[in-house]
């Protein structure tokens, strides 16, 4: 017996038990819409991805070389697309995530329109995304099961056992489309209350994994934008606690925690921590101030002093009541942030920089992992860096380091297209490719993902079919550049009937009404063009 088959006798013997009324029940019909609903809550999710989450620390913990990675993603279809792709090309889900940038979601989800990534847009819409993206990744794992099950059907009526077995076999290990969702949270829309609420909320739709980061809520930046302003330590230590609470109320007792710090491009702060004695947190956090040195006498109206060490200290105050911390700090707040955090709850880090730097993002994390040896890292691949020019770049210091002849290029212009078959842009090309599998190695990365990846990639295909379409290629364009690539590659959308349900939906209607069903998949649905027996007849 498989597990298919057993769940088959079990609802034959509820129906046995039932007596006459279920006579119209098929108990292989319940068994194939079971495996299909395997998970029947977002809770459910959320237990099975932290599960699978915490696997994939410990494995990397073992063997640097075993990172995950992810792509944002900002609708469900985007995702269920992502993930049936990765289950087409690689043949498993293993190690691959989505990601849920908040980013996006204030671009591209807001009721208010596109907004900027500053904490404006509806929080509801951040949950909201979340039960979208399993609802989709359920509805394709539904779909694929019903492919296998009319396959299943087909081999029984020409009696090909040898395939029946195969099929079978494939059922009952079928891999889900669910996978990890790490989830952006931004700086948690409010005081910690806000937080734990809306951490609650998105940890019930299925998220396993929330990352939180040490802005002020209020005044919440891009972290690839100027203006950045951080909490002291004790303030986003009660927000980590807050989706903590949330996850343990929850039953979610090893919820995923991704504290991110942008002190690195932040230089400044809304207020002084709280201090109680030298070299304590409060302490820390005030020390990389900017300050000036003053007497009492020339204490100013309003002023705001510290006393440390025997001396007055007047810290920078900005016109926006902002204080300002010292130029080149950035590294060390970095540190100090990541470590305070490991210490209190945070279970991976996040530190978002302005260069893609292997070097860079190792030298902090060494600092870090002094203190917390096994810290990893979750690192933002951003679009908003320039890839190709950084990586020139660094091709050319190297070989400029190494009293290489560079006359040959112009540092300040290798974007240029002139460049692209030059031996340094083919070496910087060759480090973007290995740039995760190096810094997984070198920098404790354990997730790279991208942050808004699909944003890019809706606006290049859009352009690339808009400025054929309209102009003389007409219908060319999408057969030509979509359609016929969709046939030859083996994209699902092909048969967007299919792809939307239409299918599954008419197996349904037939367990339903039987031979009276009305289907929508008969000789006249024009998705029969894209039949294999149709498409080899043409």
């Amino acid at each position: 017996m498989t597990v298919y088959n057993d769940d088959i006798v079990a609802v034959e013997a509820l129906k046995q038990a039932s007596g006459s009324s279920w006579d119209a029940i098929n108990p292989e019909s319940v068994a194939r819409m079971r495996a299909q609903n395997r998970f029947k809550t977002g809770l459910e999710i959320a237990q099975y991805t932290a599960d699978i989450m915490r696997k994939d620390m410990l494995e990397y913990d073992a063997d640097s070389s075993v990172y995950t990675q992810s792509l944002g993603v900002w609708h469900g279809f985007i995702g269920q697309q992502k993930m049936i792709s990765i289950k087409k090309h690689l043949k498993t889900t293993n190690k691959r995530y989505l990601y849920l940038s908040g980013w996006m979601v204030a671009a591209l989800r807001s009721e208010f329109g596109p907004l900027p990534d500053q904490s404006m847009h509806e929080k509801t819409a951040v949950p909201a995304l979340v039960g979208e993206l399993y609802t989709f990744l359920r509805q394709a794992d539904a779909r694929e099961l019903d492919l296998l099950f009319t396959a299943l059907d087909n081999a029984r009526i020409v009696g090909d056992d040898a395939k029946i077995a195969a099929l079978t076999d494939k059922i009952d290990n079928f891999e889900t489309h669910v996978v990890p969702i790490i989830a952006d949270i931004d700086a948690g829309f409010g005081n910690p209350e806000a937080t734990y609420l809306l951490a609650k909320k998105m940890i019930e739709a299925g998220a396993c994994a929330i990352q939180i980061e040490n802005q002020v809520s209020d005044e919440k930046q891009c972290g690839h934008q100027d203006g950045k302003v951080t909490v002291p330590h004790e303030d986003f230590i009660a927000k980590i606690n807050a989706v903590r609470y949330a996850f343990l109320e929850l039953g979610i007792e090893n919820g995923i925690i991704v504290s991110r710090t942008d002190s690195l491009g932040a230089g400044l702060t809304q207020k002084l921590a709280v201090t109680n004695e030298p070299g304590d947190l409060g302490d820390q956090y005030n020390s990389f101030l900017d300050v000036d040195e003053i007497t009492e006498a020339e204490l100013g109206n309003g002023d705001v002093v510290i006393k440390r060490d025997g001396k007055l200290l007047r810290p920078k105050r900005l016109a926006s009541n902002l204080f300002q911390f010292r130029a080149g700090t950035g590294e060390a707040r970095c540190v100090l942030d990541s470590i305070t955090s490991l210490r209190n709850g945070a279970d991976l880090l996040w530190i978002e920089t302005e260069k893609p730097h292997i070097g860079q993002i190792a030298a902090m994390m060494n600092e870090v992992r002094k203190e917390i040896p096994n810290a990893k890292l979750v690192y933002n691949n951003s679009p908003s860096f320039n890839w190709t020019l950084n990586f020139r770049q660094q091709a050319y210091d190297a070989l400029l380091a190494e009293g290489k002849d560079v006359s040959a290029y112009d540092r300040a212009k290798l974007m240029s297209v002139d460049y692209d078959e030059t031996e340094l842009a083919l070496n910087a090309d060759e480090k973007i490719r290995t740039f995760q599998r190096d810094s997984s190695k070198e920098a404790g990365i354990f997730h790279h993902l991208i942050t808004l990846p699909t944003y890019h990639t809706a606006a290049l295909s859009t352009d690339d079919l808009a400025k054929g379409y309209f102009a003389d290629q007409g219908m060319l364009a999408y057969v030509k550049g979509v359609q016929r690539r969709e046939i030859r590659e083996g994209i699902a959308t092909v048969k967007h009937q299919n792809m939307s349900g239409s299918d599954l939906g008419d197996n349904h209607k037939e367990y339903f009404a039987g031979a009276a069903a009305l289907k929508a998949g008969g000789v006249n649905n024009t998705s029969n063009q894209f039949d294999e027996p149709a498409l080899a007849s043409h």
